[in-house]
């Protein structure tokens, strides 16, 4: 994902011709193989191996609806044997899955660690503002918002081709009490001066987070913009050499954090304030389950949490910038690399 520059320079003849006799020699060519086998083993090691049910081959476009070429990313949609839509990204070879619709049932949750995500409906101190950075095939943002119509929910996301693609294909426009902004996450919640009682992070690209949403900073915005109470509710890929990280930095902005297993995904619930009771977050859950009938009940989602394995000596991350170069920063990071 990093842009490539290339120099070029005029050398002296002798060194010209030194380069050519060194060129030459046997063992030169062998120093220079074992060097880049040493760094193809250092990438094949530093980047995660994608789950096979993560990639749609390519080759044969079973099922293909639509192609779209953004500044960010390749998108495409596919139409599955059951009906279903799969939302996909990435390059030419491999494809991440997205997001999971079904276009019959609005409410449908097919991706499992999209229902754990809503666990946070249990946890949030009111169900009056909400937000979600990271918008998809909106799968998550708009369970919340038609099971919970009078909460005003925003929904961040960078790509204008993603909201488009969501509003052609899967239904999920602004409406009332549902808002769209297109903008990047982060630079929207230092501009803007809302607070919430909810604020979900779902923003990857592929299995890889954008490096600005996984900062110490980052979530000291988020627990900014949040209501006395409030909670940060956050996808997580464990299998990516960043896992102890992420939860190392999530932990520096927030006094506590809880998991739910979610089946390949990890998500965490964050928040300040003393440890919630466990009898009285089940009171809470029932009531709310009552009250809007979740399709995907409280009270059961609570019982996915558990206890991860992690490095607890692990440092939180920060951002390596200056505050006032940040957003340029993050503008030459999210536009697509060649």
């Amino acid at each position: 994902m990093s842009a490539r520059a290339k120099t070029q320079a005029k050398a002296p003849a002798k060194s010209a011709e030194k380069g050519r006799k060194l060129g030459s020699r046997p063992a030169f060519w062998v120093a220079i193989a074992i060097l880049l086998a040493a760094i193809g083993s250092f990438l094949w090691l530093a980047v995660p191996e994608p789950r096979q049910e993560d990639i749609v081959v390519s080759e044969l476009e079973p099922g293909l609806i639509t192609k779209v070429e953004s500044l960010y990313n390749d998108i495409y949609v596919y139409k599955q044997n059951d009906d279903n839509l799969v939302l996909s990204s990435g390059a030419a070879r491999l494809r991440y899955v997205e997001s999971v619709v079904n276009p019959n049932d609005e409410l449908d949750l097919p991706v499992y660690y999209t229902q754990s995500m809503t666990a946070g409906l249990a946890y949030a101190p009111g169900l009056e503002d909400a937000a979600i950075i990271g918008l998809g095939g909106g799968r998550t943002a708009w369970y919340i918002h038609k099971s919970v119509p009078e909460l005003k929910f925003t929904a961040v996301e960078l790509d204008p081709e993603v909201t488009r693609i969501a509003d052609t294909f899967f239904k999920v426009r602004p409406e009332e009490n549902f808002d769209l902004v297109v903008e990047d996450g982060r630079v929207w919640l230092a501009r803007t001066d809302q607070t919430f009682d909810m604020i979900l992070v779902d923003a990857y690209r592929g299995p890889f987070v954008p490096f600005h949403l996984l900062t110490t900073e980052f979530y000291q915005l988020v627990a900014e913009h949040l209501k006395p109470g409030g909670i940060a509710v956050q996808n997580v890929e464990p299998s990516t050499m960043l896992f102890d990280s992420a939860v190392a930095t999530i932990g520096a902005a927030f006094d506590n954090l809880e998991f739910f297993e979610s089946r390949g995904n990890i998500v965490i619930v964050a928040y300040d304030g003393p440890k919630r009771d466990d009898a009285e977050l089940r009171k809470v859950a029932a009531e709310r389950q009552s009250t809007y009938g979740f399709r995907y009940a409280l009270p059961g989602l609570l019982d996915r949490r558990y206890q991860p394995t992690w490095n607890q000596a692990t440092e939180p991350m920060t951002d390596d910038f200056a505050p006032v170069e940040y957003l340029k920063a993050i503008e030459r990071h999210n536009e697509k690399q060649s």
